[in-house]
């Protein structure tokens, strides 16, 4: 295995492209391997296996999606009710937005992971582990609102965002606006 750290990260980089692109199906190494825009064989040179590359990419996908410290220190700005709540659930949605191929690559994951057990403790472990930050650094804000509400934002946020990215005639992106805010609102006891 080769250990060029740069190297290795924008082949995962690619991979992720790859996946958002092709599916789960479509991920080879020579796939990767023009993605990446590097000899034919590299990204074998990298990874053992294809369920390895399919690993590395989950956790960037992950590493890509984390806010920055910048939007970190913003739960603890600007006061500790529904609208700066809801702010920050506008923040989240422009960010994954963003990155609409990690998260298209995130989707496919999870679909491959239905067929590989190793791959779906992977998602899941990472997942899980996702879900409790939230809900810890929820807990840790003071922001209004209990672990319940963090789980049911989590799971209606993200199908507002598979639905703009798959189908993204479905809603405009003032009605992803509104419908952000009106979930706050109805999952935010005043």
């Amino acid at each position: 295995m080769r250990k060029n750290p740069e190297r290795r990260q924008a082949l995962v980089d690619a991979a992720i492209e790859v996946l958002a692109k092709e599916g789960a199906r479509g991920l080879t190494f020579r796939a990767v391997d023009a993605a990446a825009e590097v000899p034919t064989g590299t990204a074998s040179n990298y990874f053992s296996s294809r369920d390895d590359l399919l690993t590395q990419a989950g956790g960037r996908i992950y590493e890509r999606l984390l806010p920055d410290d910048e939007t970190m220190a913003q739960l603890d700005v600007g006061g500790q009710d529904r609208a700066h709540f809801a702010r920050l659930m506008h923040e989240l949605v422009d960010r994954i937005m963003a990155f609409n191929t990690g998260f298209l690559a995130l989707l496919e994951l999870r679909l491959e992971s239905t067929r590989r057990p190793e791959l779906r403790e992977v998602v899941t472990k990472r997942i899980r582990a996702d879900v409790d930050q939230n809900i810890a650094n929820h807990a840790a804000s003071g922001l209004p609102g209990d672990s319940t509400t963090v789980v049911t934002l989590m799971l209606a946020l993200n199908w507002l965002i598979m639905e703009r990215l798959t189908l993204p005639g479905l809603f405009s992106e003032q009605e992803a606006h509104e419908l952000v805010d009106v979930l706050v609102e109805r999952l935010i006891a005043r």
